[in-house]
C-alpha cells in the first residue's frame, strides 16, 4: 500500500513542475509581445455614418503605414464609443506612441486622448476635431468651406429649376460632431441672409439633427413634408446617405427631384446626381486626407517635423485641405483621381447616364 502512495506523490511532484514550467514558458511570452508591438493606431468610428471609412480611410491608412515601413492597427468602433476606448487602451498596451483618432462623441474623444497622453503618446485628431483636447495635431478639410459649398451649390440649383420663394428644409449632421457644426455654420452664411430677405423661406421644423443617421432623416424629412404639406422645394443634406433619405421620402411620397446637396462622394450619390435626384456632392479626397493624417503620425513616430501644417483650428495646429463641389458636369474627375471606379457607378440603370 506504500508503494503507490509514493507513486502518485512522485506524480503529484512531476505535475507541479510541469505547472510551474508551463507558467514560465506563458510568461516569457511576455517580450515576444513587446516585440510584435505597433508603433501607430488609428481609431475610426463607424461604418454608418458613411461608408467611405471602409472603403477609402482604412486601405489608404493602411497602404501608407505599410509603405513607411511603420507598423499599425486600423481599427472601426462600429459606433460604441466604449469599443473606441477600449480599442484605445489595446493599441497603447501594444506599444503605440501615435494615435490617430477620429472620435464618435467629444466625451469619449476627450477621454480617450487623456488617457493615450498619460501614456506618453500623442494624439492626432483625424478627420473631426476634439475641441478644448490635448490633441497636437488636426487633420481634415476645411469644414465651414464645405459647408460654404453646400450652401451655394443648393442654391444654384434652385436658380437653374427657377423656383421663385423656394421652402428649404436642412438635415444637419450630428450635434455632438464640430465638424456637423462647422458644414451648418458654412452653409447657414449662405442660406441665413436669403432667408431674412425672404428671398427663400426655411420649411416649417426644416432645421433638424439627425445623429448622421439616414434612417432618422428619412423618418425626420417625412415629418417635414408633412408639416409643409408636401411643399419642400429644396433641401441641404449634410452627407450623401441623409441626401438618400431625403430621395427614398420624396419617391415615397410619389414628389419629383428637388435641389439637394450631399456630401462624400459616395457611389450612390454620385448615381442619383447622374439620374437628376441629387444635385451635387461635396469631394473630400480621403486619399489625401489619409495620406496626410499618416505623414502625420509617421512624422511622430520618427521623431521628425509633422509636414503640411497650415493653419490652427480651436488653438490646435492644423492641416486643413481643400475640398470640391461635385456635379454631372465633373464626377468623372473622381474617376481620375482614383476615388471612385466607373464599375462601381456606371452600373445597372445608371449606365445609361455615364458618359
Amino acid at each position: 500500500m506504500r508503494k503507490p502512495k509514493h507513486w502518485a506523490v512522485a506524480a503529484a511532484a512531476v505535475a507541479l513542475v510541469g505547472l510551474m514550467a508551463a507558467g514560465a514558458s506563458a510568461r516569457s511570452t511576455g517580450p515576444a509581445r513587446a516585440k510584435a508591438s505597433i508603433q501607430a493606431c488609428a481609431l475610426l468610428p463607424d461604418t454608418k455614418s458613411s461608408t467611405r471609412y471602409t472603403l477609402f480611410d482604412a486601405p489608404y491608412l493602411k497602404a501608407a503605414f505599410r509603405k513607411a515601413g511603420v507598423s499599425a492597427s486600423v481599427l472601426n468602433a462600429l459606433a460604441d464609443p466604449q469599443k473606441q476606448r477600449s480599442q484605445a487602451e489595446q493599441c497603447l498596451a501594444q506599444g503605440a506612441k501615435v494615435i490617430l483618432l477620429d472620435q464618435l462623441t467629444p466625451a469619449s474623444g476627450i477621454a480617450i486622448t487623456n488617457l493615450a497622453v498619460s501614456r506618453g503618446a500623442k494624439v492626432i485628431d483625424y478627420d473631426r476635431l476634439v475641441v478644448g483636447s490635448k490633441a497636437s495635431y488636426y487633420v481634415s478639410f476645411d469644414n465651414v468651406r464645405v459647408g460654404k459649398l453646400q450652401g451655394a451649390g443648393l442654391l444654384a440649383a434652385i436658380r437653374a429649376k427657377g423656383t421663385k420663394n423656394a421652402v428649404v428644409s436642412e438635415l444637419n449632421g450630428d450635434i455632438k460632431d464640430n465638424n456637423a457644426k462647422l458644414f451648418k455654420q458654412g452653409y447657414d452664411s449662405i442660406l441665413n441672409p436669403l432667408y431674412k430677405s425672404g428671398t427663400i423661406k426655411k420649411a416649417k421644423g426644416g432645421d433638424q439633427w439627425t445623429d448622421w443617421d439616414p434612417i432618422k432623416g428619412r423618418r425626420i424629412f417625412d415629418q417635414i413634408l408633412a408639416r409643409n404639406g408636401n411643399k419642400v422645394n429644396a433641401s441641404i443634406a449634410a452627407n450623401d446617405g441623409l441626401a438618400g433619405a431625403v430621395i427614398a421620402s420624396l419617391k415615397a411620397h410619389g414628389l419629383k427631384p428637388i435641389p439637394l446637396t450631399g456630401q462624400d462622394a459616395t457611389p450612390t450619390g454620385v448615381q442619383f446626381i447622374l439620374a437628376g435626384w441629387q444635385s451635387g456632392t461635396v469631394y473630400k479626397s480621403v486619399r489625401r486626407e489619409a495620406n496626410a493624417a499618416a505623414a502625420a503620425a509617421i512624422a511622430l513616430v520618427k521623431g521628425k517635423k509633422v509636414p503640411g501644417v497650415n493653419g490652427k483650428v480651436s488653438g490646435t495646429p492644423s492641416i486643413l485641405l481643400t475640398p470640391v463641389w461635385v456635379t454631372k458636369k465633373n464626377y468623372t474627375l473622381l474617376f481620375k483621381d482614383g476615388f471612385l471606379k466607373r464599375s462601381q457607378v456606371c452600373v445597372g440603370q445608371y449606365k445609361k447616364y455615364c458618359k
